[in-house]
């Protein structure tokens, strides 16, 4: 679990109505029973009134409510301009080091840094840079390149460098895996907040919204099935599942055709097939799934199933409710529930 930034930094951010640190933390005020994002328009409180919590379900669970002026809930998924930036740095030399001089050359703090890409990524903004060079080397290492070429090419002055950090990345050598996959892992910004998707070098194997509590358990899984590293990256199908979520998004698209895998038990493989086959704008019960797997006394271990789905959005477990009609649960929060079958019923047709 990440922290937060130091009751210091986060008074400054929300005094200076700072919206770099909007997802990093929300600030609760006593007073007048509400939590906000750091960027809120509204008059900042007394420090003495605040408390300041990591995500808005723990906002929520201590009693506050959403503000209306900024909604909290409802994060637009747009990154920081200086998160968009260095992102963009990094893609067009993804091979260089970044140190920490250099963040501060560019008038970026290290430790905000550290704090956004572990939050978003799960890992530091070192870690994500050493993922991005290993993740391109072992693609040129699939391609046939020189290894020797491979390791003075990404960084690395020399090839004993390169062998022990691939090693403890991939778990192989670089001779050993020309024919080795590994899963990489980029940011999709949405209407209901980012989300984190994951590929192999054939299809997508994860879609989750980031502040899921899911996700680490869902990228141990993808490494227990996979039994191959994740990094950071992109790959075709990453790049078609974007324009699609974006025409998702814009109401203009009601059938995804990006290729995916879900490995998962026999049972939960027959739950997710099912659910692809409901259709858009429409809901079914966990009754209706049960009966449809061939069992119908297994409602609950539906809604297990339903709950472990790793490709959100796409494998539609959204359109799953109670009997009575009533919601039922969502990884993602009912609130998002709500909306994809509002659009989906074209009720509400959301912009990016």
């Amino acid at each position: 679990m990440t922290s937060l930034p130091t009751p210091i930094e986060m008074e400054r951010a929300y005094k200076q109505k700072d919206a770099s640190y909007d997802g990093v933390f929300f600030l609760a005020v006593r007073t007048t029973g509400i939590f906000c994002k750091p960027s809120c328009t509204a008059r900042k409180p007394l420090r003495q009134n605040v408390e300041f919590y990591q995500t808005p379900r723990e906002a929520i669970f201590a009693g506050y409510r959403p503000c209306k002026r900024c909604h909290p809930m409802e994060n637009n998924g747009k990154q920081p301009e200086w998160v968009e930036r260095l992102l963009s740095i990094i893609d067009k030399e993804p091979t260089a080091r970044y140190t920490d001089s250099y963040l501060r050359s560019t008038g970026i703090e290290p430790a905000r840094a550290r704090r956004f890409f572990q939050k978003n990524y799960g890992m530091t903004f070192q870690a994500y840079c050493r993922g991005r060079r290993l993740g391109k080397s072992l693609e040129q290492i699939r391609l046939g390149v020189d290894l020797d070429d491979v390791a003075l090419g990404y960084g690395y002055n020399s090839h004993s460098g390169f062998r022990d950090a691939f090693v403890k990345t991939f778990g192989k050598s670089p001779g050993r895996s020309r024919t080795e996959d590994c899963i990489v892992t980029s940011w999709i910004e949405s209407p209901l907040g980012p989300l984190v998707v994951a590929a192999t070098s054939d299809e997508i194997c994860l879609l989750e919204f980031t502040e899921r509590k899911m996700l680490d358990a869902q990228f141990v899984s993808l490494r227990k099935h996979f039994k191959c590293a994740i990094v950071p990256g992109e790959n075709e199908h990453i790049k078609l599942l974007k324009q699609q979520l974006k025409q998702y998004f814009d109401g203009t698209l009601k059938r995804f055709t990006v290729k995916l895998i879900y490995p998962g038990t026999p049972f939960q493989q027959r739950v997710w097939n099912q659910l692809l086959k409901i259709p858009h704008g429409k809901t079914v019960s966990y009754e209706d799934i049960a009966k449809q797997v061939g069992s119908p006394n297994a409602c609950r271990a539906v809604g297990t199933a339903n709950g472990m789905n790793r490709i959100a959005i796409v494998i539609p477990c959204h359109r799953v409710v109670n009997k009575d009609g009533e919601l039922g649960g969502y990884g993602g929060g009912l609130w998002r529930k709500k909306k994809l079958l509002e659009l989906e019923r074209c009720e509400k047709v959301m912009e990016l």
